[in-house]
């Protein structure tokens, strides 16, 4: 019997345990997408408990605590104490076994902070103040986490209409990792609701200088917005989009539907789908004169509790896997921008796996030679950034295109804690790949390139693809 968590946590063959210690652990961290909080690396916060760094805004910890019983008070309400929450939090987690919660914790709690217990009622006081005693010591402020886990660079998740003054604070500061915006325009194609249309567009039309009244007006001030964020060392944009949209639209259409919804008369349904589609054509022309990759986060179905919508608003743990025939939409879509050729970089992340080999296979239709992967089947996310989730999401490119072009993981968190999720990863392309070689499936005097294979998914594919 082995024991938990142990050097080899994973890694079921020795070629699996050499790929993984002599190749994939000692390379740098590439998060290119995340949603930590800018200001937190600029002002180097000083996190006030194992709570605030470990449970604040983490909606996984939260579901798992509710599945459990636990009230909502602990989870997320104001009047209850750090330790109270991290009480119910650790009487929770022998309940998680199974649940990749279980894995993360125990190796959060290892690799951030030393401690190789396993949290329980019965070491949860002991853990608690040993992890807060280490947070007040300098090197576990918000850049001592990102410098413990080796990051090089990461990529925030920010609005067109973001000041980006944390990015700007940051780089000046001399802080030596890297901290790149990410352009996430949702917010402009988000026409079901005339009223925060409107007044999102006002906010847009102040913080791009330019005067809106008009659909060209609104592209008129994004562009500028557009170069603002690549000015800032910008390189991706992101789209958390619920399907794709690939209606037939003419630009008199989209100039009148922006007319009415701007007036505040709200849409029909079919005007709204032709908005979209629109935007995202624009905005996939804007990425592709700039050279940047673009992101497409699809699938999910959100807020599906109303009653704790109401009560707590988006993100905090009420989202689930969509159901959506969206591969016809996807396709017209990307052919648009390829027949004009203006086609960029593009990661498709699909959130339901039953749709893993409808991605992998669209890739193929798309690439055209002038960038290695230049269509990428983005790494299982969410529900599926778990070992099941990310061997099937593997296993469905490397039968349908090349996993050695593969950019590998990232946290998709708000957590300064959430980096070991790439050792997790790692561990377990490293455990896919060393099977297939003491299997006898990939040849043994092949080891060099497999060697070079996992530097690449863990590093290289990603520092060269985006150019960092």
């Amino acid at each position: 019997m082995r024991n938990f968590m142990d050097e080899n946590f994973l890694l079921y063959t020795e070629t699996a345990q050499k790929l993984y210690h002599g190749h994939a652990a000692g390379m740098p961290i590439i998060d290119y997408h995340c949603h930590l909080i800018p200001q937190l690396v600029a002002d180097d916060h000083k996190f006030k408990s194992l709570t605030e760094v470990w449970l604040g805004g983490d909606h996984y910890k939260w579901r798992a605590m509710r599945t459990n019983g636990i009230d909502e008070r602990y989870c997320t309400g104001k009047e209850t104490s750090d330790w109270e929450k991290f009480e119910k939090w650790a009487e929770t987690v022998p309940y998680t076994m199974r649940n990749p919660l279980y894995h993360w914790t125990h190796l959060e709690l290892k690799t951030a902070f030393g401690i190789n217990k396993i949290l329980n009622p019965k070491t949860a006081r002991e853990i608690y103040d040993e992890c807060n005693e280490k947070l007040a010591r300098p090197e576990y402020s918000a850049r001592g986490m990102m410098r413990r886990y080796n990051v090089e660079v990461v990529c925030t998740t920010d609005d067109p209409v973001d000041s980006l003054e944390y990015h700007i604070k940051t780089r000046e500061s001399g802080f030596e990792i890297k901290m790149l915006p990410t352009w996430r325009p949702d917010k402009a194609m988000a026409v079901e609701a005339p009223a925060d249309f409107r007044a999102y567009v006002e906010k847009l039309a102040e913080a791009s200088g330019v005067t809106i009244s008009a659909y060209d007006d609104m592209i008129a001030a994004l562009r500028k917005r557009h170069d603002f964020f690549a000015g800032q060392g910008c390189k991706l944009s992101d789209h958390g989009i619920e399907e794709f949209y690939a209606e037939d639209y003419t630009d008199a259409e989209i100039k009148a539907i922006f007319n009415k919804v701007y007036g505040g008369t709200a849409l029909t349904q079919e005007e709204i789908l032709k908005f979209k589609s629109a935007m995202l054509v624009v905005f996939g022309e804007m990425d592709w004169e700039k050279g940047w990759a673009q992101q497409f986060h699809y699938g999910a179905i959100r807020n599906n509790n109303s009653k704790m919508f109401k009560r707590l608003g988006p993100d905090t743990g009420f989202d689930s896997i969509g159901e959506f025939t969206t591969a016809k939409a996807m396709s017209k879509f990307l052919d648009r921008l390829n027949a004009n050729d203006k086609l960029t970089k593009t990661v498709l992340y699909n959130l339901n796996p039953c749709a893993n080999e409808v991605i992998a296979t669209m890739l193929g239709n798309f690439q055209d030679g002038t960038v290695p992967g230049k269509i990428q089947f983005g790494s299982g996310w969410w529900f599926l950034d778990q070992r099941d989730g990310m061997e099937k999401q593997m296993n469905a490119l490397s039968v349908l295109g090349l996993l050695s072009r593969f950019v590998g993981m990232l946290t998709d968190s708000r957590s300064f804690l959430s980096y070991p999720r790439h050792e997790y990863f790692r561990r377990t392309l490293c455990n896919l790949v060393g099977r297939d070689v003491e299997h006898g499936e990939i040849p043994v005097s092949e080891i060099e390139r497999v060697n070079q294979m996992i530097e690449d998914i863990s590093y290289n594919n990603a520092k060269t693809f985006f150019e960092f």
